[in-house]
């Protein structure tokens, strides 16, 4: 897979209202994997990934795309290398769910451009891939909490970004949505992109990512497959729960312990 879709993270440290957040960060995110964030509240994850989109400065270190430092990239250079998905859209968000789809396509447009074939057919696939192409036409506010995320993650794919990040990305969906989402995920990385989400679901975690980092209190305790990292041990100690792992076809299954 192209390295130069692989987000490597070096030495990286957050500070927010006297607070260090996260502490010498180092992994390596690469391109054609699912990668997951996972810990409890409070860990550092929406830190981090907030970081890996750019979108805030880190204290100290850096998170490099091809060698760039993403917080340094243009507006419309990382628009284009990155798509990101938050957890919460705003509520107040006057547009239809095409129009907002749309939104995807505007780092490949000039400032007087009209979206033309090429971004129409764009829009269409993302709504068609979350089965949202029969709600183009209603209003964002008009939609439940699982629809406005599927709406996000449609702007996400319409922009064609080989660097996907995700934040909680299935919280609000239900259970069918949310394995079709991870499948989608895996599809997107064997294409070769750089697919990364926060989890708080450790089923979905050890049965769809490649990789997890497993973090705490703003440091990564653990990289590794999900068999490698998710041991009862290591989640006890994370969680302060105790979690049982069963052994299924396509991996394991952490579960708490009764």
């Amino acid at each position: 897979m192209p390295d130069t879709h692989t987000l490597k993270v070096r030495e990286l440290g957050y500070q927010a209202g006297g607070r260090t957040l996260l502490h010498d960060i180092r992994l390596d995110l690469p391109a054609g994997r699912v990668s997951a964030l996972l810990g409890p509240n409070g860990a550092g994850k929406t830190t981090l990934l907030r970081l890996l989109a750019g979108l805030s400065i880190p204290s100290h270190g850096a998170v490099r795309l091809a060698g760039q430092c993403v917080c340094r990239m243009d507006t419309l250079q990382r628009a284009r290398r990155i798509a990101w998905v938050p957890q919460h859209l705003p509520t107040d968000i006057p547009l239809t769910v095409a129009e907002f789809v749309a939104l995807g396509r505007m780092p490949y447009l000039g400032a007087f451009t009209r979206p033309g074939a090429q971004d129409r057919a764009a829009v269409q696939a993302a709504l068609a891939t979350v089965e949202m192409e029969h709600y183009a036409g209603k209003r964002l506010e008009q939609l439940s909490g699982g629809e406005k995320q599927r709406a996000a993650i449609a702007r996400a794919l319409a922009q064609q970004a080989p660097v996907l990040l995700l934040d909680e990305p299935t919280n609000h969906l239900d259970l069918r949505h949310q394995h079709q989402l991870q499948q989608l995920l895996r599809e997107l990385a064997g294409q070769g992109r750089t697919v990364v989400q926060v989890l708080h679901d450790l089923t979905l975690a050890a049965d769809y990512a490649d990789q997890v980092a497993l973090l705490e209190a703003g440091r990564v305790v653990a990289c590794g497959s999900p068999a490698q990292v998710l041991t009862p041990e290591r989640l006890l100690a994370v969680y302060r729960w105790p979690v049982r792992l069963q052994h299924h076809e396509s991996g394991i299954l952490p579960q708490a312990a009764a």
